[in-house]
This record gives C-alpha cells, structure tokens and sequence, in this order.
C-alpha cells in the first residue's frame, strides 16, 4: 500500500474495523489508558454519539482495507465547553508512518473550522515522538503536562495536551 488513502465519513458499518485497529492500542500499548477491548457495538455507540453531537468521525480506506481514523469529542460536559473538542487519531499499525495521520488531521480539521469549534485539544500519553510531532505539525501547543497520572502495564504514564485556537468558529 502506497500513496494517499480515500479520506470518508465514518459510518455505523465501520464499527468492526474501527474496533479491531483500537483494541491493538488497548492490548499492545500505552497510547490509551483503556484496558480492556472493545467490541463493534462498543464502537457503534460511540460514533452514534460523536454523531449525536454533530462532531466528525473519518476514516482512512484504501480499497476495502481500513487504515485509520480520527474523530472529534466532546471536551468536556459542561455547556460552556461546547465550542471545544478533543481531536484522536489511531492508525493500523502496519500502516503506520505512511502519511495517514496527516491526512486524517488535515480532513478532520478542515471539517472542524467549518463547524462551530473554537479549540482543539489532543491528550497525549508521553513519551510519544510521533504524536507529538503530528500534533505540532498542525499548530498545536502543549498547554499541559500530567505527570504520573495513568498506570497501565505496571508503569506510571504521563499525559501532554496540545491545543489550537481555530480561526473563524461561530460562537452560538
């Protein structure tokens, strides 16, 4: 697999693929503090939600072969934060470094300045060269450092945030 993969909206039909890409992150790594995996059901709930919430969830395709995704979620509860999102993106880990991080971040995005987001927030567990590196390739800035604040595999983990300010987001 070479060259650029076709950027799409999720949809519920996605949510086997969308699982099995996730749960190697769960199971082999500390890039989520999730522990247990996580079922297709599990992941059409939360593209339902992310759904619910007007929020883009897309995926990268090349062919029938899922190779990534990246969606935005609600920052956090409170009414005030509505105009603020948490950007995510998980690669098939054999495709990771072929570009379809940028490519996810560059759609996901460009869907975010079109909608009513001011700021965009990813939560990085650390260290992470690569996300970090991603992450600042689209103008964010670390804002924040947790230290020992996940444990996972018997080792305590720290946790970065990264923000950007989104040009031109409607407040409403």
């Amino acid at each position: 697999m070479s060259g650029a993969a076709a950027i799409r909206a999720a949809t519920a039909a996605d949510a086997a693929a969308l699982a099995r890409i996730y749960n190697y992150y769960i199971t082999d790594t500390v890039v989520t503090f999730e522990e247990s995996p996580v079922s297709a059901v599990d992941m059409a709930s939360r593209l339902a939600e992310t759904d619910a919430l007007e929020l883009p969830w897309l995926v990268a395709q090349s062919g029938a072969e899922m190779l990534g995704y990246a969606y935005a979620s609600r920052w956090k509860g409170r009414c005030a934060y509505r105009h603020s999102v948490e950007v995510t993106v998980y690669i098939e880990r054999e495709a990771v470094g072929r570009g379809l991080g940028t490519q996810l971040y560059t759609a996901l995005f460009a869907e975010l300045r079109r909608g009513s987001c001011h700021v965009a927030i990813g939560g990085i567990t650390l260290p992470n060269e690569a996300s970090v590196a991603l992450h600042e390739k689209f103008g964010m800035h670390k804002v924040a450092h947790f230290s020992e604040v996940g444990y996972k595999f018997g080792h305590w983990l720290d946790v970065g945030y990264w923000q950007l300010v989104l040009p031109a987001a409607v407040a409403g």
